[in-house]
């Protein structure tokens, strides 16, 4: 289907592709059940390659990865998140299928894959611009005793081009209780490091400062407001954070990965504005659609199994827009 939609039409893609050996979604031949990760990760290359095609030129691209283990003895806990890797739960194959062979991977190695696919896109010329953690304060237990039970996935930011279309305002949090305590600090008087930026800045040390005036803001005269002008008090929002706690959805019919809405929001309201066209080539139950719509975006979803078509057609149907 990606072959068929119009260059540069798109705003924003948000997504999350299948991840490897985690799940069968049906599919003998489907993205996920490769041989090895490596496979998988080609197979996501050219998926993003036609993305980026699409993507508008000033276009962004959130991916959503989970993490997996080349191999072990606990079993497969799914959850898409650092589970040990047991190929009969998943495929059928041998309960002791050794590592795939692929990156020198032992028995037990945790693979990397949201990284592996982040420097992969990189390569393909996408800018990769920002790691969020997504942290899950109700996590799927596991029964493991020789390392943390994993709690969080990866989602990265990439963008098509240096500059590129981003409403920070859109996603503006509320500052924490102690932000009015640390900006009332002399921050003029702090110095910090002069070897910030990799030693490549040469205007001198880094300084603290606060959220600075928009242009135009009453009593600000510089179209470009410097240090001195810098909003300190009062401050009720701050720029939103790399680390989001948001509790995993309950899932749609049979389809257990479902992303919540809650997480994928700050996506579209940062990467899409109203009338914008929002892309998931990999829709499932229609989630990233449903959010798009409910911010006055309109989107196009991409699934190859029938039944999450029907499920995401009738959430999308229900739903009703509150101008």
């Amino acid at each position: 289907m990606l072959p068929t939609l119009e260059s540069d039409s798109i705003r924003c893609c948000v997504t999350s592709p299948p991840y490897w050996g985690l799940r069968d979604y049906g599919e003998a031949e489907g993205i996920g059940q490769e041989e090895t990760p490596a496979e998988w990760l080609e197979k996501l290359g050219a998926i993003f390659l036609d993305v980026q095609r699409i993507l508008a030129e000033d276009g962004t691209l959130w991916v959503n990865c989970g993490d997996t283990y080349a191999a072990g003895g606990h079993g497969w806990g799914g959850g898409g998140i650092s589970q040990d890797y047991n190929h009969s739960a998943v495929c059928g194959g041998p309960r002791d299928r050794k590592p795939p062979a692929c990156w020198n991977l032992k028995k037990k190695d945790l693979i990397g894959l949201p990284w592996r696919l982040a420097f992969r896109l990189q390569e393909d010329g996408w800018y990769l611009r920002r790691d969020i953690i997504w942290s899950k304060p109700n996590t799927m237990p596991e029964s493991v005793t020789d390392r943390p039970t994993g709690a969080h996935e990866y989602i990265f930011l990439l963008s098509r081009s240096e500059k590129y279309y981003y409403n920070q305002e859109a996603t503006l949090e509320p500052v924490s209780k102690n932000t009015h305590m640390r900006l009332s600090h002399n921050l003029a008087a702090q110095i910090g490091s002069h070897r910030a930026n990799g030693g490549a800045k040469t205007n001198g040390p880094m300084k603290a400062v606060g959220r600075k005036a928009a242009a135009g803001t009453p009593g600000i005269e510089k179209s470009n407001p410097s240090f001195e002008t810098a909003v300190c008090l009062p401050v009720t929002e701050r720029n939103k954070r790399t680390v989001w706690t948001v509790v995993p959805a309950q899932g749609e019919g049979d389809h257990t990965a479902t992303y919540p809405e809650e997480l994928i929001l700050p996506c579209i309201l940062a990467g899409a504005g109203p009338g914008d066209c929002v892309l998931d080539p990999f829709a499932g139950t229609g989630t990233t659609l449903l959010v798009a719509k409910k911010n006055h975006s309109r989107g196009v979803g991409i699934e190859i199994e029938e039944k999450y078509c029907e499920i995401a057609a009738k959430r999308l149907s229900q739903e009703v827009l509150a101008f």
